[in-house]
Formats: structure tokens, sequence, C-alpha cells
């Protein structure tokens, strides 16, 4: 690990300024993906800004019905509030299927939304990695890429967003909040957090440098009583999707009011499934439909040379995920 400049911000008018004035710096939070970037020379801060005792540790319901997430709570402490479980046990279930109950009660909202890909590629520093050193090429789009994205890449870049909490506030279409270094604020709607890699793929997402986040914003509860979060991955712990499905259904005489549907390990970002929720809305919650709309999320996938089962899989996936989620019921 290099030398950098460790420091500590009571504000975040303190914290923005900090970073403004150093090179290179990051706000450190839990530290559970930054921490281990930095001990592989992936990241190499000049200046660490602890940000971890910030004031935003609070989860709060607003005016609107919905609920505020403060983005230095802990994600164990936010998935297992009695508020989350009973009006968003979608996002509870995703939550909870992360990682381990260590890291969980370390990594913060915050720091979830912004953490990195794990291509290997990425973290080995031999090899290519445009999203690593922009320029030196893609070692995954021609190599070991089982793992990587099937919708939204580009010839610079295939790796997914890791983030199980992140597929679920996709599904339930939340919105984040920040904090510019003059202090002004404004909303992100969720779908436009994060992008796709283009040619910029070093980019994660649309924060800017003088923003710091504040919180995430939850519509009104929706689907409390019929959801499901589907991870499947190489081994029961500790593992990254390799495909998962966010879903969530409002159903009220054997019809589909509403629809909550995202997948992860398919892309760059989370990836809303937009024409499979418009195509269950007003009909039965039937196999028949589930297959049908899980037809629709695959038929613009991309698969590379070494990951053609994700389509497949994926079709399977989601239509466990909705029948999962027409069966259970959480109170």
């Amino acid at each position: 690990m290099r030398p950098f400049i460790f420091s500590t911000a009571q504000t975040a008018d303190q914290a923005l300024s900090t970073a403004i004035e150093a090179k290179d710096a990051k706000y450190l939070g839990g530290g559970t993906n930054l921490i281990d970037l930095m001990k592989e020379d992936v990241e190499r801060p000049s200046q660490l800004i602890e940000v971890a005792d910030l004031s935003w540790n609070e989860i709060r319901k607003n005016a609107d019905g919905g609920y505020s997430l403060g983005a230095m709570c802990s994600n164990a402490d936010t998935a297992n509030h009695t508020a989350i479980r009973q009006n968003y046990p979608l996002l509870s279930m995703a939550m909870l299927s992360a990682a381990t109950a260590q890291i969980r009660n370390m990594a913060t909202n915050g720091g979830n939304l912004l953490q990195r890909t794990r291509c290997p590629y990425f973290f080995e520093t031999s090899m290519p990695c445009n999203k690593r050193e922009p320029g030196s090429g893609c070692g995954a789009l021609e190599g070991d890429n089982h793992n990587h994205a099937i919708f939204g890449w580009s010839e610079s870049c295939v790796a997914t967003h890791p983030s199980d909490m992140c597929i679920a506030l996709a599904a339930l279409g939340a919105k984040i909040q920040v904090q510019s270094v003059d202090g002004s604020t404004r909303m992100i709607d969720f779908s436009e957090f994060h992008r796709l890699p283009g040619d910029q793929p070093e980019s994660d997402n649309n924060l800017k440098s003088n923003e710091l986040i504040l919180s995430i914003e939850l519509p009104k509860p929706q689907f409390a009583n019929h959801f499901h979060y589907l991870k499947i991955r190489e081994r029961s712990s500790y593992a990254f999707a390799m495909i998962s499905v966010a879903a969530g259904l409002e159903i009220k005489n054997g019809e589909i009011l509403n629809v909550a549907l995202a997948m992860g390990g398919v892309a760059h970002k989370p990836w809303k499934l937009k024409a499979s929720e418009d195509f269950l809305k007003g009909k039965a919650p039937s196999q028949e439909n589930f297959k049908e709309a899980a037809e629709l999320a695959m038929r613009d996938a991309k698969p590379l040379s070494r990951n053609q089962y994700k389509v497949e899989m994926g079709k399977k996936a989601i239509v466990r995920a909705l029948s999962e989620a027409t069966d259970r019921k959480s109170n």
C-alpha cells in the first residue's frame, strides 16, 4: 500500500472542500471496498477523508410516505431496520444476501452505491484494463469473460456492477440525494446514477467530482407483500452474483397492478427490465406470462465468447423470481 494523508471531516462542507483542494482524494466510509483496492494497488489516493462520523446515519419516514436512508448508515442497520423489513422487504432481502455479516456491519449505504467492479482484470494490475488505466485495453473482451456483461457493454469494457443492494434500489425506483461544494443539493433518479461504459469505463457513475452522497430516497412502499430477490452464484457465501433478479409485484383479484423488476450480474450498471414490467401490468401472474416477460428481457442480450449461458440462466431466473414473489407474502 502506498503512503497517503488521512484526515477526518466533521461536516459535509469540510469533506467537500478538502476533497476539492487535495489531488486524487477519496472519501472513506466503511472502507470495505476502497481499502482492498488500495492493498492491491488498484486505487492510489493521495488522501483519505473519513466521512463515517457525519450525521447522515438515520432512517426516517418522509412526508410523502417514502423513507430516507442516510448514506452513512451501515448495510446491516438498514437491512435489519424494522421499517425497512416491513415496508421494503425486497431491499432487505437483497442486502442480507450480500457479502458476510461482518462486512455488512462495516459497509455504508453510500459506499455500496460507489463500489467498483469485481472483474479480475480490474484487480490484476499486470493485465490491461481501461477502467483502471484508460487506453490500456480490455483484457476480458477476448479473455476469461464467463462472468461478464451481456447488456450495454462496449469494446472498452465488459465488466459488471457488483452490488446486490443497488439491484433492489433500481427495481424500486429510488433516488439519490447529493450535496455540492456550494451547499446546494440535487436528486438523481437511480436509473441515471450509474452509467454504461461507452468509451469512458473509468467512470462508474454520474456523480460530479464536487458532490457527496447524502441519502437514498425510497418511494412510497408498494411491494411489501409479493417480493423476491434471487441471487445465483458459484458458491453460497461471500460470492458475487452470476445472475441476480429483484422482483416485486402488486397483485389484486388475480391481476398484476404494478411490477418492479431489475437484474444484476448482466451489465455495467443495475439493469432495469422496463419492457418486461410494462408487459406484465394488467396480466395474470401466470407461468406463461412470466416466461414471455423473461423472453422480452433477454431479447437484446449480446453474450460474449464465454458467457452465453447467462441468456438462458437469466430467463429461468426471472421466471423463478416472479414465481417466488407471487407465492410468498411478508405478512
